[in-house]
């Protein structure tokens, strides 16, 4: 099958190379990559099979039936007699509906074949092997310390050494997107051209590569087009082609893009493009694949390269490290970090270090923040206003509960930073440093900082200050705690909650605006001028 490439600037049209098994399409945010894409796409017709682990696992609503993906072919089984039901909210569910639904009907299927061998009207009957199987099989190679096992007509996981089992709402986002490949790939047609958009999303690095080589082995009779700006991704599939979009001309209906040479790596005038050589780095704590971050930030954030490094430290490090050597690579970078336990003293010298330090305690907390919460709730049809009282009364109550655990935690840190002052100093001998500390405990003063925070956070409650307790409260089960996700027509999980405001902020729109405002707003920025 000839696979045509999206016309040039020039308006020529070129035939993908046959022998190629997959095309990997590159390019900074914004070139017109995901247009491209769609664009192959659409001129395939049925042989297009559609895949994306972000809409998978957050998007929510009704299926529709879109020939070329999950979602399609679950709307056609409900058309059926089956064993589907009408509760899975989300592709990923639908599609784990689907394989159990195939599974049940093979058993059934078997079941009655073995009462027909028993009544001597035919061969031994052989037990079928399930798209089931063959998923199952395939993501414990993944990811081999985990179990996954049938019960009760669902799937519940485990891992080595632990008694506790549990759903697949509890699997991590890397674990939801590799079973959601390996189970939607079973459902493309023969002989389909598989489009997956942004391939590295929710993947570690150290995953990519055995896990989309096992998807392509899979699928031997099917050809796979990626799109991306990660670079990590693209270097694990450098044995095929690899097509570089540098932009879209929207008056002549073309895109200037160039097939890079096979194996040639990539350029230092491609890798400049794709992180942006007139966009600011900005590095951030968390994850790549997995933390709150690094879904949100990219979103929020536009104009900056986003890159996730993990700890604190090293945020603070690279950047320092990055900004220094700005004659190299002429681009800035900030940094990223959650507020915690920082005095303001802290706060104001990370900010001196271009280091972004936000309004409150912690990522999470940027999720509570009042216009965040009131703009989800009117996104799915509730009252803002009520909504916001029910989760401002639940967060006040929650950390009057902690009030003497949360101000003890800051004082631990208080005091851990003074002393980390105090012992930095230079001394040319050792009695000069034991007089330098012989006052550090009066110094300190633990109790009288404690007693002192009591009566901060004491004073916030009795003025219902909520912006005031999203700064110093760090607690990580606020969101599931506040109960905002249910409030907000949600599934009560803290999944869903974050998936739909990520899934606002991919579209522009007044919730999106109006959400990112109060982020940039949050980190002492101009919100017209983020």
């Amino acid at each position: 099958m000839e696979i045509l490439l999206p016309p040039d600037l020039s308006g020529k049209r070129s035939p993908l190379p046959p022998a190629s098994r997959s095309l990997t399409i590159i390019g900074a945010n914004g070139a017109g990559k995901t247009r491209f894409s769609l664009y192959m796409a659409e001129g395939l017709g049925e042989k297009a099979f559609r895949l994306s682990a972000l809409k998978a696992i957050y998007a929510t609503g009704e299926p529709k039936e879109e020939p070329g993906t999950v979602d399609g072919i679950y709307v056609k089984a409900r058309q059926s007699p089956s064993f589907l039901t009408n509760t899975a909210s989300t592709t990923f569910d639908r599609l784990t509906a689907l394989l159990l639904n195939e599974e049940i009907a093979s058993l059934v299927e078997y079941k009655m074949a073995q009462t027909k061998v028993a009544a001597g009207r035919r061969d031994a009957a052989i037990a079928p092997t399930t798209k089931l199987d063959e998923v199952i099989a395939r993501w414990q190679e993944i990811f081999p310390s985990n179990q996954v096992l049938r019960q009760g007509g669902r799937l519940l996981f485990a891992r080595d050494g632990q008694d506790d089992r549990y759903s697949q709402v509890r699997l991590s986002d890397g674990e939801k997107a590799v079973l959601y490949y390996f189970g939607a790939l079973l459902y493309a047609p023969r002989n389909a051209v598989v489009f997956v958009d942004s391939p590295e999303m929710f993947l570690h690095p150290s995953l990519q590569q055995k896990t989309w080589d096992s998807l392509e082995a899979m699928r031997p009779d099917c050809r796979f087009v990626y799109t991306t700006h990660d670079l990590d991704f693209t270097a694990t599939r450098q044995r095929d082609l690899l097509l570089w979009v540098r932009g879209y001309d929207t008056a002549g209906e073309g895109w200037d893009y160039t097939i890079l040479p096979r194996g040639a790596g990539i350029s230092d005038e491609v890798y400049m493009a794709i992180i942006g050589s007139r966009n600011p780095v900005l590095f951030i704590e968390g994850d790549a694949s997995h933390s709150i971050d690094a879904k949100l930030y990219p979103l929020v954030f536009k104009d900056f390269t986003v890159k996730s490094l993990g700890s604190c430290d090293k945020v603070i490090e690279s950047t320092r490290a990055f900004n220094d050597q700005r004659s190299l690579h002429h681009l800035e970078s900030r940094g990223i970090v959650d507020r915690d336990r920082r005095d303001e003293g802290e706060v104001a010298y990370l900010r001196s270090k271009n280091i972004f330090v936000p309004e409150v305690a912690e990522i999470e907390n940027i999720l509570m923040l009042e216009e965040v919460v009131r703009t989800v709730a009117a996104f799915n049809g509730r009252d803002e206003d009520k909504v916001f009282r029910s989760v401002k009364k639940s967060i006040m109550s929650m950390f009057s509960h902690d009030l003497r655990a949360q101000a003890m935690l800051h004082t631990r840190h208080r005091t851990k930073r003074l002393m980390e002052r105090r012992v930095d100093g230079k001394f040319n001998n050792i009695n000069a440093f034991e007089q330098h500390l012989a006052g550090l405990a009066g110094e300190l003063n633990p109790r009288g900082v404690y007693e002192q925070l009591c009566r901060e956070f004491s004073r916030l409650l009795a003025e219902e200050n909520y912006a005031g307790i999203l700064k110093v409260y760090n607690q990580k089960s606020m969101l599931p705690g506040s109960n905002v996700s249910q409030l907000c027509g949600l599934n009560g999980s803290k999944d869903s909650y974050v998936g739909c405001i990520i899934s606002i902020l991919r579209r522009d729109t007044p919730a999106s605006r109006r959400i990112r405002r109060a982020i940039t707003a949050c980190f002492g920025l101009d919100p017209d001028n983020d």
